[in-house]
């Protein structure tokens, strides 16, 4: 296997390379300032983010990256309407967070999001969030398609896959 492919799972398909092998797909695409992937969130950090310290809790980014998550499966095709008709879902196995520099309250973010992997049953994707400033966190997540009545992994429906692949 080639050492430039995103790949970090036995069968997730490659969708580009990484120009700076000695680094993971993770920290290549967190240290990225120039922005890539579709636009997923955008807004405001509200005074009540904030912890003892005056700046966005933990808990808040994971919130908003959260949020820009369900807009990238939205794209995909998998909506509100598509989990409650096909008694489907989604399901974070796997969740790596970077923060960069602080967030306080007032700050506008943007996040950015793009596709990594994807295999028959998951799809690997990085947030990557921005202040005017730059970069100030980013999340790299592997997530599931499931049936929720079987509790068991199932395949994406192949024109979800195809947009996954396209991300």
């Amino acid at each position: 296997m080639d050492k430039g492919a995103v790949l970090s799972h036995p069968g997730e398909t490659a969708l580009r390379k990484v120009d700076n092998s000695h680094m993971t797909a993770w920290e290549e695409k967190s240290n990225m300032e120039e922005r890539s992937g579709a636009m997923t969130y955008r807004g405001v950090v509200y005074a009540w983010y904030l912890d003892h310290m005056g700046h966005m809790n933990v808990q808040y980014y994971v919130h908003l990256f959260d949020q820009a998550t369900w807009v990238l499966f939205d794209q995909a095709g998998l909506s509100t309407a598509y989990f409650l008709e096909s008694g489907t879902g989604m399901a974070a196995l796997e969740q790596h967070l970077s923060y960069k520099r602080e967030v306080f309250a007032g700050t506008v973010v943007t996040i950015d999001s793009q596709v990594l992997a994807v295999t028959e049953k998951t799809v690997r994707f990085i947030h990557t969030m921005r202040d005017n400033e730059g970069v100030v966190a980013s999340s790299e997540i592997l997530g599931t398609h499931f049936d929720r009545t079987a509790h068991r992994s199932t395949p994406f429906p192949p024109a979800a896959r195809a947009r996954f692949q396209e991300m």
